[in-house]
């Protein structure tokens, strides 16, 4: 990491645009100027172009503070704040199955650890730890992620005759999916929250990125080829964040 990537780091980990909460600052290589995306739990994300110094940063989003605050206001009157509460029931519709979660009674350790059964997933250990049990659910999303996605990732690319070499599955806060430039495929496991015909989209999205790694006129008409309704899924996938349930803290 170079001097001015630590700095963005340590100056988006530290600044607020309010006092309700911070933003995170993501650096593109493909983009060309700051842009700023409001989530709908009211997450700020501020996307750079590489090598843009903190102080920019800063007068960027300082310029922007009242739409910010706006953005905010609009999204928190359609989705009124959540409470952090540890699930008992988890549905992912991206695979039409619900879980059970069990907690069994804390015990000694530092850790708490996961086990499948059936359709019931039970924690074990530290279990009085909520941030603890979150780490292990969100262990076991990515598994259920890997195994569930790759096969529909590797049908997908044998249907598009789009190549990638490797597939991880990540929790990513700002992105639901990448495509490297080495052919590595990033799939973000909460997904799993949302329905079958988004998350068919998004494998294809980034599948095409495997021709052009960017969103030009013939990225989309690539695109277009293999779902034609490319327009609907990806505005509803752009509006997907508030389908992730509160206590994964992704947003």
């Amino acid at each position: 990491m170079d001097q001015a990537a630590r700095q963005l780091a340590l100056f988006s980990a530290t600044e607020e645009p309010d006092n309700s909460s911070g933003f995170s600052v993501r650096e593109n290589s493909r983009a060309r100027r700051l842009s700023i995306k409001v989530f709908p739990r009211g997450r700020v994300e501020v996307v750079v172009p590489k090598r843009t110094r903190p102080d920019v940063v800063q007068a960027f989003v300082r310029e922007h503070h009242d739409w910010i605050n706006a953005a905010r206001a609009s999204f928190a009157t359609r989705h009124p704040p959540e409470p952090f509460v540890l699930p008992d029931v988890v549905d992912l519709p991206a695979i039409g199955q619900p879980f059970r979660i069990r907690y069994e009674r804390p015990s000694g350790g530092k850790s708490v650890r996961y086990r499948s059964q059936a359709n019931v997933v039970v924690l074990s250990g530290r279990t009085g730890d909520d941030k603890l049990c979150v780490a292990a659910l969100r262990r076991w999303l990515a598994g259920v992620a890997r195994q569930e996605f790759a096969p529909r990732l590797d049908a997908l690319s044998g249907e598009t005759g789009n190549a990638y070499k490797k597939m991880h599955i990540r929790g990513q806060r700002t992105c639901w999916g990448s495509h490297s430039a080495t052919g590595t495929i990033s799939i973000n496991y909460c997904l799993l929250f949302l329905e079958p015909a988004i998350v068919r989209y998004l494998m294809i999205h980034e599948l095409c990125h495997a021709r052009h790694m960017n969103h030009s006129a013939r990225f989309w008409k690539l695109l277009c080829q293999f779902e034609p309704d490319y327009k609907r899924l990806d505005r509803a996938l752009s509006n997907c964040w508030n389908s992730v349930p509160v206590w994964v803290g992704i947003n």
